[in-house]
């Protein structure tokens, strides 16, 4: 019996110090810096340029749907363009993520980065200070006027003095960090310089996939790494939310398990316009709401196009008591 008391005794220590030493290790190397280019960025005051900035910031790219105090979201989806001063959270297995200052106050702001600092997060993922910023915004390949028209509508706010509390990293998310499981984003290729907007499958593909992250819910992704787990447009994510489960549905057109497989695109517009049904959903309604007909019409048609998968999504809104 003293021999297994001095094995056990023993094993337990190497797995004491195992584990002491795991986590130390992660809290001491999960904010490794990165190294990432600086894409150029061309400001522009132009009053066509600010105005699709603006577009893309309150509709298809939904910035506001985050970077905005939660008490004015009554206010967005009313239509009215709340400041971008940040303040929106998501709560998920890696951490408590927050949505920083987006006007130009260089005390709480982006007031003190560079352009060029700015379109590396867009671009790369990386932060000012090198360090990496988990994948919520799909934008390394957006084009480059898009790119220009965003980050020149943000310099031209008033702006806004409000302290955003860092992001907290859970011990898995700085785990999965210091794993590597999150690396800097990256363009496929040189991004197109634009886009004729048309209500076409290849402008609804550019939308879907690099602008509107439709791909991004409406997609199996491990919900730690952010890798997607599953076909494209199937539906599946789970989020789970104060009042409730969500659970994205399937969009690819297969005639039994695609939500939108029967719609007509009239039908498809009708519903992306009249915004908000579902309280607590993580699904931007303020935002689509205020896209235009063009720009809902071009995703409908590429969701048409894609392959059909067999995906059933037996419930998508659950409440809780």
């Amino acid at each position: 019996m003293k021999k297994v008391f001095r094995f056990l005794l023993w094993l337990g220590g190497i797995v004491f110090v195992l584990v002491v030493g795991t986590i130390l290790y992660v809290h001491s190397v999960w904010d490794r810096t990165y190294e990432a280019p600086y894409p150029e960025v061309t400001v522009s005051m132009d009053s066509a340029v600010l105005a699709r900035g603006e577009y893309l910031v309150y509709g298809p790219a939904h910035c506001a749907t985050c970077h905005i105090d939660p008490s004015d979201y009554d206010a967005m989806a009313q239509g009215e363009l709340v400041a971008l001063a940040g303040g929106g959270e998501i709560n998920i297995p890696p951490g408590q993520f927050r949505a920083r200052n987006l006007t130009p106050d260089v005390e709480t702001g982006i007031g003190r980065l560079t352009n060029e600092e700015v379109a590396r997060v867009m671009r790369y993922g990386v932060g000012h200070d090198g360090r990496i910023i988990f994948p919520f915004m799909p934008f390394e390949n957006m084009t480059q006027e898009d790119l220009n028209a965003i980050i020149s509508f943000l310099r031209s706010q008033p702006p806004v003095k409000n302290k955003i509390e860092p992001t907290e990293y859970s011990f898995l998310g700085k785990a999965v960090l210091t794993a590597g499981l999150i690396k800097p984003i990256e363009p496929n290729g040189t991004p197109p310089v634009s886009l004729e907007k048309e209500a076409s499958a290849v402008y609804g593909s550019y939308l879907a996939n690099s602008v509107a992250n439709c791909v991004g819910c409406h997609s199996p992704r491990d919900l730690n790494s952010g890798e997607f787990i599953g076909p494209k447009f199937s539906g599946g994510l789970v989020f789970e939310e104060a009042n409730g489960t969500f659970t994205t549905p399937n969009l690819t057109p297969d005639p039994e398990t695609g939500l939108t497989a029967t719609w007509t695109e009239d039908t498809f517009v009708a519903r992306l316009k009249g915004g908000l049904v579902h309280e607590g959903t993580p699904m931007p309604w303020s935002s689509f709401a205020m896209m235009d007909e063009i720009d809902i019409r071009a995703i409908y048609r590429y969701l048409e196009s894609l392959e059909p998968t067999k995906n059933k999504i037996e419930q998508t809104v659950a409440y809780r008591e």
